[in-house]
């Protein structure tokens, strides 16, 4: 049935299911704090090729079920065109971020998955090793809880072997006390927290101007991602300019 998340063959215990958290491009505002340097257009197709480049390398991961839990709700056709065929979609529901992640860990916990995760579309040079490394750890029952830590204070993973909602509860979220104060929770829940090494995101301008800097040392990274940015970059001869706005007004297209 549309708009219900698409079911398994039923089984007594299945993989753990990690789901990356995801706007529709063209479908949701995203990136707005880079709207001013790209444009809102540039800065949709900055986020598709972040979002494509995840959901590809989340689908190319062994020994998971990867779930893309999008929003809006209505756009489900549009996101089964992007992603992966092998990837299953789950729509998103609540009224904010810390509702959102706490139904779609609870809706894969309860469907029997030994573990969910939930990840970020924005960070897009995160090893996936981490999130390898977060699924075998709750599998295996090491811990009851993984963090991946922003080095802007919010995460971009959290893992739970078990349905949590109070961690997701009173949380401020987009400001940089998200991590901690989740930490604490747990914690304070008696909860054992594996912390996975931390990672940044992409919001600002100083971000993408540092993830540029990454693609200048290193071949190797999410291609739609890197291509785009070093579009973005590609000085423009007839009127050259330090500025980030003029220097992508003719020198990138879409995400490739």
């Amino acid at each position: 049935m549309r708009g219900e998340m698409e079911p398994l063959a039923q089984v007594s215990i299945f993989p753990p299911a990690v789901a990356v958290m995801a706007k529709v491009p063209g479908m949701a505002v995203v990136k707005t704090r880079l709207h001013q340097s790209l444009g809102a257009e540039r800065a949709t197709e900055l986020y598709r090729c972040f979002l494509l480049d995840r959901l590809d390398a989340v689908a190319s991961l062994r020994d998971i079920i990867g779930v893309v839990a999008f929003t809006p709700p209505e756009a489900e056709t549009l996101m089964r065109a992007l992603a992966p065929p092998a990837l299953r979609l789950a729509p998103q529901r609540g009224a904010d971020l810390g509702e959102r992640l706490s139904n779609i860990l609870t809706d894969l916990l309860d469907l029997g998955h030994i573990a969910a995760l939930a990840v970020d579309s924005d960070s897009p040079t995160l090893p996936m090793a981490y999130v390898a490394e977060a699924a075998k750890l709750l599998s295996d029952a090491r811990c009851d809880v993984v963090l991946g830590p922003c080095e802007d204070g919010g995460y971009y993973l959290v893992g739970l072997r078990c349905p949590q909602p109070a961690l997701f509860e009173g949380i401020p979220w987009s400001t940089d006390a998200v991590f901690a104060m989740t930490l604490d929770k747990a914690r304070a829940q008696g909860l054992s927290v594996h912390v996975l090494p931390h990672w940044f995101d992409v919001d600002t301008e100083s971000d993408l101007q540092r993830l540029h800097a990454d693609i200048t040392v290193s071949a190797h990274g999410p291609q739609r991602t890197y291509a785009f940015v070093r579009q973005l970059y590609q000085p423009v001869k007839a009127a050259p300019s330090p500025s980030l706005t003029r220097g992508t007004a003719t020198g990138a297209g879409g995400c490739p």
